[in-house]
């Protein structure tokens, strides 16, 4: 794990007018982009982002997403996304990402959970690949407990706090 604690650094993002429609309010589909960036921002964070798959001969692609929206985001809103490890498999493996508004007040207020599952590919053939074994054990290595992971229950993090009873748009 390059030498640094597993704690959970989390991925803060603005949102700007780019991510909104005529009203303001977050695309549904950007939803999924601040995701993959906390994925992929956590992953680097850990050692194993795409520039150690490209390192070992690999690429990383997203398979499978599952996403379900718990309320509206708008412009000038902070964005936090909280990433958790769930299966490592031989080659794919799932991270968990709950997206949340950081209030005026220090709270969070959960907008969206996601579920993603990459794989590791041939970067030429695009073909399944092992993921690497330095990478493998890196991802293992951020899982406190496979076997009781929200992420293969297909819940978001719990790190990311938030209050999932209001399902209140804003």
């Amino acid at each position: 794990m390059t030498g640094r604690a597993a704690a959970r650094v989390p991925y803060r993002r603005r949102i700007e007018h780019v991510d909104t429609d005529a009203s303001g309010v977050v695309h549904f589909s950007r939803y999924v982009s601040l995701m993959e960036a906390a994925a992929l921002e956590h992953l680097e964070e850990h050692g194993a982002g795409l520039t150690h798959f490209l390192d070992a001969g690999a690429d990383l692609v997203v398979t499978s997403l599952r996403i379900s929206y718990v309320r509206s985001a708008v412009y000038r809103d902070m964005v936090v996304g909280a990433v958790e490890g769930g299966h490592v498999g031989a080659a794919q493996f799932r991270l968990a990402i709950a997206l949340s508004r950081e209030n005026g007040d220090g709270g969070h207020s959960r907008l969206a959970d996601g579920l993603l599952t990459f794989a590791s590919v041939d970067p030429v053939a695009r073909t399944a690949l092992p993921l690497p074994a330095a990478v493998r054990l890196l991802l293992r290595g951020l899982i406190t407990d496979a076997g009781h992971s929200t992420a293969r229950k297909g819940q978001g993090p719990a790190a990311a706090g938030g209050n999932t009873g209001d399902h209140a748009a804003r």
